[in-house]
């Protein structure tokens, strides 16, 4: 059903790949957990990147969230999908990134393992939290809060369970 909509929407084959390798590595996080709503997962990890339909730009998600409504999902899915962007972005981020103000920072167990496992995913490739932080902090300005936040999700989500 998501894979079909994205096709609808002309998703970039590249992008439905992504959020496909998204969808598996945000399953193997989900593993971890025993109160985690797996179908809401899967359809916000599939769906996450659903807006680069229309844009690549940092609007995406809010792109996305709105085409989700537009098709009916629930509120849970559609906050999946806005909130996914890196390790999530403060209303004062936002404003700055040309966003509507507000929070875009995950909430529930299900926000933040999509947001999670979509920092994990290069491409299709999967990539640790240290490749993460080179990165971002070679495109991001000022990225020091993003990485706190981002080392946090880290924490919680994977690094809790390793042994």
């Amino acid at each position: 059903m998501e894979i079909e909509l994205l096709e609808k929407e002309n998703t970039p084959e590249n992008v439905i790949e992504h959020c496909k390798a998204v969808y598996r590595k945000a399953m193997k996080i989900a593993a971890n957990f025993d109160n985690v709503d797996e179908d809401l997962i899967r359809k916000g990890a599939l769906l996450h990147d659903i807006g680069r339909s229309k844009t690549h730009g940092i609007t995406h998600a809010v792109v996305g969230a709105q085409i989700a409504e537009s098709y009916e999902y629930p509120e849970d899915v559609v906050n999946i999908i806005e909130r996914h962007i890196g390790a999530g972005i403060t209303a004062e981020e936002a404003v700055k990134l040309g966003l509507p103000e507000k929070s875009y920072v995950p909430q529930t167990l299900e926000e933040k393992i999509v947001a999670h496992a979509d920092n994990l995913i290069s491409g299709t490739r999967e990539v640790d939290v240290d490749f993460v932080i080179e990165k971002w902090q070679r495109t991001i300005e000022d990225s020091d809060d993003n990485i706190e936040r981002l080392k946090k999700l880290d924490d919680e989500l994977i690094k809790a369970f390793e042994e």
